[in-house]
């Protein structure tokens, strides 16, 4: 057992995350890399905090122990990066998604195989486009169909994405027509964003509210309540 092991709770899920998040290094190196960046801030605070607190006398516990906290608050938040870069990934996808899925489905409305029409997805720009070229150059390996649309599935970070490479994953296993599948899965992405974008207007309208109240409303109530007093006194 390593010394990153006693780290990290799951190293399965941080490898998986590491894999969705194309980040090269393994699990060992992503801990190791973070806990080199954590010392050096909490040394690099600890050494500013003691010069900055000699003139009152000299004094290493306190500087230390700061350092320590920091250090380690740095670590955990360090290690969320990758989910960071997950999320950041999956949202430049859900832009996309949609336009990806029916460019698809165009093309196999059009009477064109499923491997054709992938082909020519993967020709495209954008952050979709990447994940179509991935199962491109799984099959130009020698990997079947089945098995290069499961492992982008498994690694995509975008849960509609998923979405679509699992409804094609099925209908290729049942052995029925891809379009009816991708179209539904479409159907119901459109309308999931949909209603994202309606809950978003509606977090937007209250905060336009709080807005006026706290840098509008308020202010102007107080200058005239201050203005009142002030006449008073």
């Amino acid at each position: 057992m390593t010394f990153a092991d006693s780290l990290v709770k799951n190293k399965a899920i941080l490898k998986k995350k590491l894999l969705i998040a194309k980040i090269p290094d393994t699990v060992d190196e992503y801990v190791k890399k973070n806990i080199k960046s954590s010392i050096f801030l909490g040394l690099a605070s600890a050494f500013f905090l003691f010069f900055l607190l000699s003139k009152s006398g000299p004094n290493i516990i306190t500087p230390l122990l700061i350092g320590g906290i920091l250090g380690i608050f740095w670590f955990k938040v360090s290690m969320k990066k990758v989910d960071v870069k997950i999320n950041r990934q999956a949202k430049k996808i859900d832009k996309e998604v949609l336009f990806a899925g029916r460019f698809l489905l165009i093309k196999l409305n059009s009477g064109k195989p499923l491997i054709n029409a992938l082909e020519e997805a993967s020709e495209g720009f954008g952050e979709a486009t990447e994940y179509f070229k991935e199962i491109m150059r799984e099959l130009e390996l020698g990997t079947p169909l089945e098995t290069a649309l499961e492992r982008a599935t498994e690694y995509c970070p975008s849960k509609h994405l998923k979405k679509i490479l699992f409804q094609i994953t099925n209908a290729l296993k049942i052995g029925v027509d891809v379009t009816n599948f991708l179209e539904a899965i479409l159907e119901e992405i459109s309308d999931e964003q949909l209603t994202e974008i309606m809950k978003y207007g509606k977090k937007l309208s209250s905060l336009t509210m709080f807005y006026m109240l706290g840098a509008i409303i308020v202010p102007s109530l107080g200058m005239t309540l201050f203005v009142v007093v002030a006449s008073l006194i």
